[in-house]
């Protein structure tokens, strides 16, 4: 039986691997169709293959607790699987929202591309950190990201005073202001996969 669990598990691991790679694709592939317009038919096939991945995961790890009644590190590791592959599968949404963006709003070339360019750089880095952080399953990469969701927040905070004091073309404003929100989104599932890899690891949820 504990074979069977420690192959479940790896099965586990190595789909939240498959969606680490296809998520950070699908994020690097939006910001390129904002930046450079172009079909996002891409983006929206990789979301629905994180959407489908994702509940396989779903479906494994309810499995294996139900099978098995794992305890100690197993169940931890479980539990917190769900969680990453949920931010892997969010990843992919919020790709896929940024490209509706785009089409809704139409060509964004001439607008000021550098907030969410800005942005997107440093969100990028964190998915990056937190997919590295998962398969090494290193804490202290993944305690180095809280600090960059501040940068990223703050960058979404200082446009969107920009944006309530009436600066800028509408349009421009309209299409940066939400696309930074989905970025800032992003990192904030970035931070929830490192505080899971925290959680494996050590035990210890990271506080709220």
């Amino acid at each position: 039986m504990a074979r069977l669990m420690d192959m479940g598990l790896e099965k586990v691991n190595s789909l939240l691997l498959e969606m680490a790679t296809i998520s950070e694709n699908a994020v690097s592939e939006s910001i390129d169709v904002y930046r450079k317009g172009g079909d996002g038919t891409s983006v929206d096939r990789l979301s629905d293959q994180l959407r489908v991945l994702h509940n396989q995961v779903s479906d494994l790890t309810m499995e294996l607790i139900a099978r098995y009644q794992p305890v100690a590190s197993d169940l931890r590791f479980i539990k917190a699987c769900f969680e990453v592959s949920y931010g892997f599968y969010r990843f992919g949404r919020y790709a896929h929202d940024i490209v509706e963006v785009r089409d809704i709003i139409g060509d964004v070339s001439k607008c000021d591309q550098r907030p969410v360019v800005e942005a997107a750089k440093k969100t990028q880095e964190m998915i990056r950190m937190s997919i590295d952080a998962f398969a090494r399953r290193d804490v202290e990469t993944a305690r180095m990201i809280p600090q960059m969701d501040d940068v990223v927040d703050q960058r979404y905070r200082d446009y969107l005073r920009k944006v309530i004091t009436g600066k800028g073309d509408l349009r421009c404003a309209l299409s940066a202001t939400l696309i930074l929100r989905y970025l800032e989104r992003i990192a904030d599932h970035a931070t929830y996969i490192g505080d899971s890899v925290v959680y494996i690891v050590t035990g210890v949820s990271p506080p709220s």
